[in-house]
């Protein structure tokens, strides 16, 4: 890490705060051993006794990255459970993604259920954002996901998700890295604002109805079951790889052609980050890498010169944009998520009652 995020801390050793805390939380969210084995085991009884009378154990998201290919690979291989695969597609699949679901899905005789948004809706909102000039332009992509995610659910009556996001990969959270996804009041006064037209059939789901769903009513329970594994990025790949030919699209999240133009392009032009120093600090705190080894892979250019400029040209006709209106969005000065309409209240409300109760546990 680097002290481009003003609110990260470096102490006398040059530690950062974000892995301090990764740190500390490391014990309570990452079991790579007997325990892990033993949480796996309690879980997948769970799951069955869920699922019992019902067409599925739980529902697995799908997007061609190496994550959640892992995750159903082990949990169908190993305990056979009954998994419905949720894929949805926001127009930015590369063909490496959409390749690896299908042979994901074909070997492993898994039902999958794929979510198309609405092209038209989906490039209004990304538009949108764009010029809006915030941070955070996975946002669309990450609303649509989750809220077709508890549509999907409902609609099979699917009580358990189990999530590729884990601590091996994803342990380091900088303060004030951008805005909670579910907050569709912020996505509607962005689209309001720079947008045309009406969402009519873009999957939207307000931040209280998912507390409401997901906390009190509890009618979809998220688990990370990679959390309960020795997990390894690269060992997970191999073993992919030797199993379903699984074909490589690139870094971390590189499986949607925006999320790659985001954190290659965008982010570095706009605020000076490169993202990959989030995510080798993750394997450095879960020791799959060593200080040594991240440095010399951040030395290396975050992309190539011409190949980014394919990617913008790429990104501006698939919004159906001008290139250079593309090129002075990426340039202008970022403006804060909270400058537009929000419910950010309710998410720093719901973030420091989780810390509280990590805290007592």
């Amino acid at each position: 890490m680097d002290d481009s995020n003003r609110a990260i801390q470096f102490d006398e050793h040059g530690q950062c705060s974000c892995c301090r805390d990764a740190l500390i939380r490391l014990p309570n969210e990452w079991w790579p051993n007997a325990e892990g084995e033993r949480r796996l085991e309690q879980l997948v009884k769970r799951l069955r006794a869920g699922g019992r009378g019902r067409p599925y154990d739980a529902i697995i998201g799908l997007s061609g990255g190496v994550d959640s290919a892992y995750l159903a690979h082990v949990l169908k291989h190993k305990y056979d459970l009954r998994l419905l695969a949720v894929h949805v597609d926001g127009g930015w699949n590369s063909d490496q993604a959409v390749r690896n679901i299908e042979t994901i899905v074909r070997t492993l005789n898994l039902d999958l259920f794929t979510y198309v948004v609405e092209w038209q809706q989906m490039r209004e909102v990304q538009v949108a954002f764009l010029k809006a000039s915030v941070l955070n332009q996975d946002i669309p992509q990450d609303h649509a996901f989750f809220s077709v995610l508890y549509q999907t659910a409902g609609k099979f009556g699917v009580k358990y998700f189990l999530s590729g996001v884990n601590f091996a990969t994803e342990s380091i959270i900088p303060p004030e890295s951008g805005h909670p996804y579910m907050d569709v009041r912020h996505i509607r006064g962005v689209h309001r604002q720079f947008g045309k037209g009406i969402l009519e059939s873009f999957p939207l789901m307000d931040l209280s109805y998912f507390v409401w769903l997901s906390r009190v009513r509890k009618q979809l329970l998220v688990f990370r079951p990679l959390n309960y594994l020795p997990y390894n990025k690269e060992i997970a790949a191999e073993e992919l790889k030797k199993h379903y030919d699984w074909r490589d699209y690139g870094t971390k999240h590189h499986e949607s052609r925006f999320t790659k133009f985001y954190q290659q392009i965008y982010l570095p032009r706009k605020v000076f980050f490169d993202k990959r120093r989030l995510h080798l600090s993750s394997l450095i705190v879960s020791q799959a890498m060593t200080r040594e080894q991240a440095l010399q892979e951040l030395a290396k250019p975050i992309i190539d010169e011409k190949e980014a400029a394919r990617d913008v040209k790429f990104v501006a006709k698939k919004l159906g944009c001008a290139h250079e209106d593309l090129n002075v969005w990426i340039n202008r000065r970022v403006i804060p998520h909270r400058d537009y309409p929000n419910r950010y209240w309710l998410h720093a409300t719901l973030t420091w009652m989780r810390d509280q109760i990590r805290r007592f546990e």
